[in-house]
């Protein structure tokens, strides 16, 4: 019994692949590339794809004895915010992706998990799931505008790379400033 309903995927969705013209013969290859919107919420909290953002995909359909493995890469850009300095993030980020979507009434449906393996829904293939899990998986939880950041500063929010080398808030005591002249050297 398929374990999902065959409407359930558009096959005019840009994230759902079309095998129909894919043999099912062990070793039968097929190659796709194509632009397609992001879709949304592709992200960790402080960094993400852009909803609607350009993503390139270029896949690999082979057929496989229980289904179809497709790898490849997805690439296109990331924005997002410092972690340490709040400044805004712009960058490209590629990634590598390598699923087995099974045949519906394959062997695997009784050998694996239901989440193990991605499921062909008729000869469609939902390919969010996988690329959601590899973009993902791949962002930082903590992403940098540069390696070497020095962050804020925490007492009045300013950008240390903006502030003097001298910079302080270092407040004394007013009953031990008399103290304070004693550590001061004499010109």
């Amino acid at each position: 019994m398929p374990k999902h309903s065959p409407s359930s995927l558009n096959p005019r969705s840009p994230l759902v692949l079309d095998t129909r013209d894919l043999p099912r013969r062990p070793g039968a290859l097929r190659t796709v590339k194509r632009v397609v919107p992001a879709p949304a919420d592709l992200g960790v909290e402080l960094i993400g794809v852009p909803e609607g953002a350009d993503l390139d995909l270029d896949l690999r359909l082979e057929s496989v004895s229980e289904g179809v493995l497709v790898s490849g890469t997805i690439s296109g850009p990331v924005k997002g915010e410092c972690g340490r300095c709040l400044r805004e993030i712009n960058d490209s980020m590629v990634v590598n992706v390598q699923e087995l979507y099974a045949y519906e009434n394959s062997t695997t449906d009784t050998t694996t998990d239901e989440d193990e393996v991605g499921r062909m829904q008729d000869d469609l293939i939902d390919l969010e799931p996988a690329l959601r899990d590899a973009v993902v998986l791949t962002l930082p939880t903590n992403p940098l505008c540069r390696e070497d950041c020095p962050g804020l500063c925490p007492e009045c929010g300013v950008h240390w790379d903006d502030l003097p080398a001298d910079h302080s808030h270092q407040q004394i005591d007013p009953r031990w400033a008399g103290l304070s002249q004693l550590t001061r050297t004499e010109e």
